[in-house]
């Protein structure tokens, strides 16, 4: 470790570094080129779920690779007169040409006279911009030559496809901007420099570019397709993660400036200080990521894939790119502010340490008060409703949510999404009797069949992904199990997005114990204690439970959304437990240094003096990062950020500023069970009453100087 921070630092070789790591970047950028997202998000379905054993029967009846789109015809009131009809119906024959088969049916009318539906069959496209412009083309040629009055809306499949991708157009570069600016906003209050903040800035803007670059070949590399929403969020976490790490990294730079005339053996030693908390900070978010990779859903291992490879790279970037850049510049690189060599402790005289120092007086009382803020926070968690249709994941309803509601008012709810029943040709009859027997169920009627199998359309009387919908497939397929030969199988998007639900649910019932395993065992092997990471684990958990009760009050009173999409909670449990831990990570590995000299409480205490800024200012950043996902007009995005947001700002102000320590002083030196700590409570204030306890500069040898430097160079 020694030899590495002095080559990272050293006059000679910290240049090499800097050239090493720009020769580095540049020369991934050009082997592999920087593209931005233009894949749709795939289903994510494995091969066992229903929907997708139905789906690859149904290919049997159908060219492969066919979608379609609905075109919704009306006027804002009224009906539709035969005039209107007999445009729309022209309309239909100057679609042919895109249409997969060469034709388009004629509009279909609903009862009421209000609006008619065309079925525009289509090719599968998976590029997104490819899509975005046939459906401008699609769109173009509806409207063309219809009369005053008739609106149409592009919905169904590729509509909602189509309407999902322009979210994020643009997106990356959006985010990008913002929590750039968000930032350098927060590192120019933080620093309270004109300068500083360009530095890690920089350094984490490059980590974030070549994340992305590498997310995408690792991807490639296990064939799993990243989409904007992944790419989005990988940016939030590059960012985040990095600027919190050169935050710990430039506040202990800072500290040893005062303390050692040569800044290069000041980095040294920052380096060395700063180095274990930031490497095990980041092996627990990417690997807390990576626990994603053993989900079912092809989105939730993208994204564990992309982010575990953002945050090594953020992490090598803080630790090798960002200390050489630093030294390369003198002290006047902190200016105004510079930290001079034998200047006052300020640690000793830090609000949090006073603090720490009126909780350790009545620790138990403080524990107590502060667990009860967290279970009130948690309550909210009595109004969580978890899953959202289809037409409730916008922020801002787009055209294929307005096509759809026109469509499911017009005509039976379900109709613009029925079930596909795949029955044995020679029973489907008798599949279609029973399945009329279901309450709910519209209407059935046997579509393509050949030899060995039917397709039956069967029509709900629900909202296409409504609960009522989702139960209404539990009780077809349930029936299904009495009727014919037993092994019909239930197909169509109600269905798929079902699959999709309890795929998700499973995923989380298998990722959430294995992080929490991962998380304390990586705090085991830090700390070398089992107590201490139980309590920190403990602590954030109940953080996290606190964000989402919270959250959930304001999802409802405040942004007034539907419900919590399935994605949130397992992604904001990820964020926040991994995220969350790390402060409280800063926090003990810098008491532990403390020990041998202070004792336990006492090192506590100068532990969060010296680190409370640091902390404070980087959990106030990141939940400003997260929420800068609340710019995209989704609503699973928006709900992560603010959950995330939340949860670390209870984590950095109460959890890490109050509990913990409280903790810390109840258990004294049992906190570090099963090791003993080199120096207990005891000896410790033996220790500071002969004046032994405190470590100032005018204290420190002369030999701590090391090689000479001007002051303020």
């Amino acid at each position: 470790m020694n030899a590495i921070t002095r080559f990272i630092t050293a006059a000679r070789t910290s240049w090499i570094v800097l050239v090493v790591g720009i020769a580095a970047t540049a020369g991934l950028f050009v082997a592999a080129g920087y593209q931005s997202a233009d894949s749709a998000p795939p289903v994510g379905l494995p091969d066992s779920a229903e929907s997708v054993q139905a789906a690859e029967l149904a290919e049997q009846f159908a060219d492969e690779g066919a979608t379609s789109a609905f075109l919704i015809f009306g006027r804002e009131s009224g009906e539709l007169t035969d005039d209107d009809i007999a445009a729309i119906t022209e309309r239909t024959v100057e679609l042919a040409d895109i249409s997969l088969e060469g034709f388009v049916p004629p509009p279909t009318v609903s009862e009421d006279g209000t609006t008619a539906l065309v079925v525009l069959p289509l090719e599968v496209e998976d590029r997104v911009s490819v899509q975005a412009e046939r459906a401008d083309e699609i769109r173009a040629l509806a409207v063309d030559g219809l009369p005053d009055g008739v609106q149409v809306w592009f919905t169904g499949a590729e509509g909602f496809a189509v309407d999902f991708a322009a979210v994020f157009e643009g997106a990356n570069f959006l985010l990008l901007g913002i929590t750039a600016l968000v930032v350098a906003l927060l590192l120019i209050i933080t620093y309270r420099s004109p300068i500083l903040w360009i530095v890690p800035l920089a350094v984490v803007g490059v980590a974030d570019f070549i994340a992305g670059i590498a997310a995408r070949l690792v991807a490639d590399a296990a064939g799993i397709t990243l989409d904007g929403s992944v790419t989005g969020i990988l940016s939030v976490l590059v960012f985040g993660a990095g600027t919190n790490y050169a935050l710990l990294l430039i506040a202990r730079y800072r500290d040893e400036l005062r303390l050692n005339l040569d800044r290069r053996v000041a980095m040294a030693i920052a380096l060395r200080g700063a180095g274990p908390a930031i490497i095990a900070s980041g092996s627990t978010v990417a690997l807390a990521l990576a626990t994603l990779l053993f989900g079912e859903l092809s989105g939730n291992r993208s994204l564990g894939l992309a982010g575990a490879a953002g945050i090594v790279v953020a992490m090598a970037y803080a630790l090798l790119v960002l200390p050489a850049a630093l030294v390369v510049f003198g002290r006047w690189l902190f200016w105004p502010l510079v930290p001079r060599y034998g200047s006052a402790d300020k640690v000793s005289r830090s609000p949090w340490g006073k603090l720490g120092r009126a909780v350790s007086k009545r620790p138990v009382m403080v524990a107590i008060v502060g667990f009860v803020v967290l279970g009130a926070m948690a309550s909210g968690l009595a109004t969580v409703t978890v899953g959202l249709s289809q037409n409730d994941r916008f922020i801002v309803k787009p055209e294929a949510v307005i096509g759809q509601e026109r469509l499911a008012a017009a005509f039976s709810a379900g109709s613009s999404a029925p079930a596909t029943v795949i029955a044995s040709a020679d029973t489907a009859e008798e599949v279609v009797e029973g399945i009329l027997d279901i309450d709910g169920v519209s209407e059935a009627t046997i579509g393509a069949q050949n030899d060995d199998i039917a397709s039956i359309s069967v029509i709900l009387d629900a909202d296409p992904e409504s609960e009522e919908a989702f139960a209404l497939i539990r009780d077809l397929r349930l029936a299904l199990d009495d009727l014919g030969d037993g092994q019909a199988l239930v197909g169509g998007n109600d269905a798929a997005a079902l699959d999709q639900r309890d795929a998700q649910a499973r995923d989380q019932n298998l990722v959430i114990p294995l992080v929490l395993v991962l998380v304390l065992l990586v705090l085991i092997v830090l700390l070398r204690a089992l107590l201490a990471p139980l309590l920190l684990l403990i602590a954030v958990v109940a953080s996290f439970f606190s964000a989402v009760g919270i959250g959930s009050v304001l999802f409802t009173t405040v942004f007034g959304f539907p419900g919590i999409d399935t994605t949130v909670l397992l992604f904001s449990f990820i964020f926040l437990v991994a995220l969350g831990v790390d402060y409280s990570i800063f926090l003990v590995t810098r008491a532990k240094e403390e020990v041998p000299t202070l004792g336990t409480s006492e090192g506590m205490i100068r532990a969060l003096a010296a680190t409370g800024g640091v902390i404070t200012s980087a959990g106030i950043l990141l939940a400003a990062v997260f929420a800068v996902l609340g710019v995209l007009p989704l609503i699973a995005l928006t709900q992560v950020g603010v959950i995330v947001c939340i949860g670390v700002l209870i984590d950095t102000l109460l959890v890490r500023t109050v509990i913990v320590p409280a903790l810390t002083f109840i258990a004294k030196d049992r906190f570090w069970w099963p090791r003993r700590p080199e120096l207990t409570d005891a000896e410790a204030a033996a220790r500071g009453a002969n004046g032994q306890a405190e470590r100032m500069p005018d204290e420190l040898p002369e030999t701590d100087t090391r090689e000479k430097e001007p002051v303020g160079a």
